[in-house]
């Protein structure tokens, strides 16, 4: 007979896996991440450590988990790590993270040197005073207890780290910030029946009676939280090699996983995952890279650990594998400098995702996992920014840091109205030049104030105002438009339309380029885009045929937002006029005039758009009184396609459509 609690906890088993086999990869990490509740420490700050006044060059672990893979399998261990420095500005000591909960420190060797292990700081006392440029190396010999702290596991004859954020000064000292990059040298003895692996390439490996010696290095420098180890008795492994088809230099990914799993659908799929990723974001980075698959004490996701991406049990599934593997551009080769630049991980690998949909099965497939993006960040939404300042120097709880409707989903849309606003033939060139960018960015940490600067270099755009409204500040607009279409002598028409926002405390209007889809009497529809600056923005459109109706936003590109639109403006025509605003001829190859005219005095400003809704020419600015005016133009030096004179004043707005010819 079945206990009752048996079957609850059956069905609670049965409803999980049920919940993974349906989650995307962007949940799945999220998850995965914002289950580590132990992770961040409030840990005290010393005067020594403000500035961190030296560069950490290389991590030289060596370390012996040969115990912690055998019956009863314990947490703990001896190792020994070596920190090579650079020293930046003057110092006599130095000061790294060392977690009190797990590590005891037994000696730290620099030729007679002190040291104090407190507050889960290891302030070592250097033989000497160093001066700017000089490099040092600090061995330091330590014991791992017999504790779980979340960021060291050891389980039926597994062994394994998972370190994100702050986890790594639980498993040996060091600089546990994601600024700090460098080199690792990994040793690890464990049993001889057993694999394990770690970042950058396998060294070499060697039998020493019952044991197994491996080591890895990793030549490429890694950020603390991304660096791993994982083994395993009786691992299967089974290695694909790709071949990058620009150097012909062949890449081996390796797959470790366990009895009964069957990796080979991602197996045949990674290679042309590679290729694509290579082609959008610069070549494949890394000497190796590779994936485990770990046991139940590892749930729900991923972790892109640098060149070895940690899987939960048999989650071998397309989506989360194509965003961890994202990562390895967007979190391991470029990586967050703070915390409070998590979007240029998590936002990077969800958006990633969706677009190796793209390349799989077609726009309109990407578009759809956009769309429900944004649905659950709207359904979601915490109501905090993408980016808080403070997280740069106060880590916040995991739960924050990795909230699945900010860090993930807005994330991921923010890119998506970035793309749509630059236009996909500058937004990809751009995105590809910041990730192969080796002065400034690849192998390197970097700031979202990096990242726009460089999408502004690359597109000739200002975008203050695209990132301080979407990743700076929370939440997003709320368009309650309106629109009138009025019929004009000579069987022409007019269609006004009204870009109207509530006005939310402490958020900036939102602007962006809006599109409007307009249909006509006869079938026919058009597509105008134009730039919405400021709220209750007036648009005016002439056409010589009947319009019927006017659809805000068509393509749903302006993901977050909350909108209606609807007919009525007889109210807001009567006392918002146009400026009869004309543009002769039209279509213009290189001389024409624009004329308009004011029924009263006022200040107006008048500019020319392209069609992606950037200011290419800024026309005038004056005071005019009522009257009617006409101004020549020079067209010549504007490439041909369509263009958009915009004039307002005083909240009203008029824009026309011009063509340029050759």
């Amino acid at each position: 007979m079945t206990k009752p609690g048996l079957i609850v906890l059956i069905c609670l088993f049965s409803l999980a896996v049920s919940a993974q086999q349906f989650m995307s990869g962007s949940e799945r990490c999220s998850h995965s991440k914002s289950m580590k509740h132990l992770l961040v420490e409030r840990s005290l700050k010393t005067a020594a450590e403000t500035g961190h006044a030296f560069d950490v060059i290389n991590y030289k672990l060596y370390i012996n988990l040969d115990s912690c893979m055998i019956a009863p399998y314990p947490n703990s261990f001896k190792a020994d790590v070596s920190v090579t420095f650079k020293v930046d500005s003057t110092l006599n000591q130095i000061v790294l993270d060392a977690y009190n909960g797990s590590l005891t420190i037994d000696s730290v060797r620099l030729n007679g040197v002190s040291f104090v292990h407190l507050a889960n700081k290891l302030i070592i006392q250097l033989n000497r005073t160093y001066n700017p440029g000089e490099v040092a190396t600090v061995h330091i010999y330590y014991r791992h207890a017999d504790v779980t702290d979340y960021a060291f596991y050891a389980k039926d004859g597994f062994a394994f780290t998972d370190f994100e954020p702050e986890g790594a000064r639980r498993f040996f000292p060091c600089y546990d910030k994601p600024s700090d990059k460098a080199t690792t040298d990994i040793t690890a003895i464990i049993p001889s029946n057993g694999r394990i692996a770690s970042n950058g390439r396998l060294e070499d490996s060697l039998q020493i009676g019952n044991t197994y010696k491996y080591h890895w290095i990793s030549r490429d420098p890694v950020a603390t939280y991304l660096t791993v180890l994982t083994g395993k008795v009786g691992f299967s492994l089974d290695i694909v090699k790709w071949t990058n088809p620009n150097t012909s230099k062949i890449i081996p990914i390796r797959f470790y996983y366990n009895a009964g799993e069957n990796p080979t659908y991602m197996e045949n799929m990674i290679g042309n995952m590679t290729t694509f990723y290579s082609q959008q974001y610069g070549d494949h980075p890394f000497e190796k890279n590779g994936f485990t698959s770990l046991n139940d004490e590892f749930s729900w996701g991923g972790m892109e650990n640098q060149t070895l991406t940690s899987l939960c049990q048999n989650c071998w599934s397309e989506s989360l594998i194509a965003h961890e593997f994202a990562h390895q551009w967007f979190g391991d080769m470029i990586t967050c400098q703070t915390w409070a630049d998590i979007f240029l991980n998590e936002g990077f690998a969800t958006w990633s995702d969706a677009h190796w949909t793209e390349h799989q099965s077609g726009y309109d497939a990407y578009k759809s996992i956009m769309n429900q993006n944004a649905s659950y960040y709207l359904n979601y939404n915490p109501h905090w920014a993408i980016s808080v300042p403070s997280w740069a120097v106060t880590t916040p709880d995991v739960n924050v840091l990795f909230d699945y409707a900010i860090t993930y989903m807005k994330g991921s849309c923010v890119l998506h109205m970035l793309r749509y606003t630059l236009g996909d033939d500058v937004f990809f060139p751009a995105l590809k030049a910041y990730a192969t960018d080796t002065v400034d960015f690849k192998y390197k940490s970097a700031t979202i104030e990096d990242f726009k600067n460089k999408m502004e270099t690359e597109s000739g755009q200002q975008l203050d105002w695209f990132f301080d409204q979407w990743v700076y500040k929370p939440d997003h607009p709320i368009y309650q438009n309106e629109y009138g279409i009025y019929a004009k002598p000579n069987s022409s028409w007019t269609v006004q339309f009204i870009a109207k926002q509530v006005a939310q405390p402490s958020l900036p209007y939102f602007q962006m380029p809006i599109e409007l889809k307009i249909y006509f009497n006869d079938g026919a529809d058009t597509l105008i885009r134009v730039f919405n600056s400021f709220n209750n923005q007036f648009f005016s459109f002439d056409f010589n045929k009947k319009p019927v109706q006017l659809i805000f936003d068509p393509n749903n590109d302006i993901l977050l937002k909350q909108a209606t639109t609807v007919v009525g403006m007889d109210n807001f025509q009567a006392s918002n006029k146009d400026f009869g605003l004309k543009v002769s001829p039209n279509p213009v190859n290189a001389g024409a005039v624009i004329s308009y005219k004011l029924d009263k005095p006022a200040y107006i400003e008048a500019d020319l758009y392209d069609n992606t809704g950037r200011e290419t020419r800024h026309l005038f600015e004056k005071y005019c009184i009522a009257g009617e005016y006409s101004q020549s133009f020079d067209f010549a030096g504007l490439a041909p396609g369509t263009y958009f004179v915009v004039m307002h004043s005083q909240g009203r707005s008029q824009t026309v459509k011009v063509i340029k010819t050759l």
